[in-house]
């Protein structure tokens, strides 16, 4: 098992700029954020009022001190809010990281109302931002989206019609901003990771990684579960201008997780099984 992987920060690649990441207080978008702030970027991010205090915790252990706005990303009313205390704080924003979502998973029992609010948190959440956050993009002659979308918007799961068809969304909504910005020189691409090591995955293992992590490793290539930060690399990639020609564009970070069929899967058993 990989434990408490690193990254060597690019210094100063986001020097200057501004960056915007919904749900940054914890998980892949907190490893996101972090990231940028260590490669020069001012930060801001968004996180639920109940996590709002522990994320701020998080980034000053690290020594950073972020724009931390507590909300709720299906409140188009705090939407607007959280664009308009960035750019009034920083005078001005570069680049979002869409990463904010429900994780409803439901299929047959799922109600109207789970839909709308797997839907408003997410895809529409994500819709709005990119909306909002462009027109100031634009006026610093363009910029970059990273939304987070999900290994499960490109395959079938059990029970996953709300949470499944939600990340779909966020796969078509990609492409669609992607063509419609182009002109205005901002790019919007995605990340698909796999099964990744987030605050209610280690909830569902009881914090045993140790026994789980060769379990659900299984199924990706690499035999082993991903960790938040090995999201940020890939994140800040697409952001930065090394990704100038890339737009419209999914990255899976999956550890191989889509590119295995049911063959493989006894091979990627024996790999987990060994380390």
């Amino acid at each position: 098992m990989l434990t408490n992987p690193t990254r060597s920060p690019v210094s100063g690649r986001f020097k200057g700029k501004v960056a915007l990441v919904t749900g940054g207080t914890n998980g892949i978008g907190h490893a996101i954020a972090l990231e940028l702030l260590r490669e020069g970027a001012q930060v801001a991010v968004s996180g639920l009022p109940v996590d709002a205090e522990d994320g701020r915790r998080a980034f000053a252990a690290a020594g950073f001190e972020p724009l931390v706005v507590a909300g709720d990303m299906s409140d188009e009313v705090f939407c607007r809010r959280l664009v308009a205390e960035t750019v009034a704080k920083f005078g001005r924003l570069d680049y979002l990281v869409n990463n904010a979502f429900s994780f409803i998973a439901k299929g047959l029992e799922a109600t109207r109302e789970d839909f709308l609010h797997s839907l408003k948190v997410g895809p529409l959440g994500f819709a709005l931002m990119i909306q909002l956050t462009s027109v100031e993009m634009k006026k610093n002659g363009g910029g970059a989206v990273v939304n987070v979308s999900s290994i499960s918007s490109w395959v079938a799961q059990p029970n996953r019609w709300t949470y499944n068809m939600s990340k779909g969304a966020v796969t078509q909504l990609t492409r669609c901003a992607a063509l419609d910005l182009a002109p205005d020189n901002i790019r919007v691409n995605s990340i698909s990771p796999g099964w990744i090591w987030t605050r209610e995955v280690d909830k569902a293992a009881g914090g045993d990684r140790a026994k789980f992590d060769p379990i659900w490793g299984q199924y990706h290539m690499l035999g082993r579960m991903g960790h938040p930060v090995e999201m940020a690399g890939p994140a800040l990639f697409l952001l930065s201008d090394d990704a100038s020609f890339i737009t419209g564009t999914d990255l899976p970070v999956d550890g191989g997780y889509n590119g295995i069929g049911p063959e493989g899967l006894g091979q990627t058993s024996k790999i987990a099984g060994s380390r």
